[in-house]
Parts: structure tokens; sequence; C-alpha cells
């Protein structure tokens, strides 16, 4: 199963979501469109996503977090350890970059949206 990490107001996040559901469709793979403010990962969902994120090389926590939304500056995440970003992510996920895309144990932060193709075609 593919799944995106999706916020449907995001260009960039709509243009990743298009670039999977046709992979998806020519290929016959289940797709899973989480938005995730309507249904915030939890710290445990995060750090396993962050496990995936490692397939394209050294990915930091800080990486998964939009660190320009006003949440990331109200609550001081400047020097937050891993664990605290997890658990602001799970509490605020507007903090979460987007789209990330995963597909068999690989994943990826879809910035540009052409990124989502290595892990899907690999």
């Amino acid at each position: 199963m593919i799944t995106i990490y999706h916020n449907p107001r995001c260009s960039k996040s709509r243009s990743a979501l298009e670039r999977a559901q046709q992979f998806a469709a020519h290929h016959a793979i289940p797709l899973e469109i989480v938005d995730y403010q309507k249904t915030p990962p939890t710290p445990a969902q995060l750090r396993a996503l962050h496990q995936s994120l490692q397939s394209e090389g050294s990915v930091t926590v800080r990486d998964m977090v939009r660190d320009g939304e006003e949440a990331y500056s109200q609550l001081q995440l400047d020097h937050a350890d891993d664990d605290a970003l997890f658990a602001a992510i799970a509490a605020h996920p507007i903090l979460l970059q987007r789209p990330i895309v995963s597909f068999k144990g690989r994943g990826i932060v879809a910035r540009p949206p052409e990124l989502v193709d290595r892990v899907l075609i690999a």
C-alpha cells in the first residue's frame, strides 16, 4: 500500500498525490490518503514514518517539521529534542512537513513533488 500524508490545501501535496494516484492505478496498488490535520499521527506513528524516511538518506526529525509555522515559534521548538518534536507534531499537525509518501517501507518528503517517484519506482 502507498500512503501519503496529505494537505489538500497545499499545491505541492496535491501534485504529489496526483503522481501517487497515477502510479497506484497503473499498478493496481491500494492508496491510503491521510489528511494528517484531520487525523493526526501519534508520536509512535511519527517515529515509524521517520524510520521510513531513512531509506533516502539521513533525515532528521527536524526535517519533518515545518519551522515557519506560527505554532513552531509559539512552542519554542528551536532547541527541542526528537521526542518533543514528535509530541509537538502530534498535538499540532500543521507542523508536519508535507507531503510525505511511503511505500514498501521507504518514505520521502516529496518537496518537490517529483521526489515521490524515488520511492514509487525503486
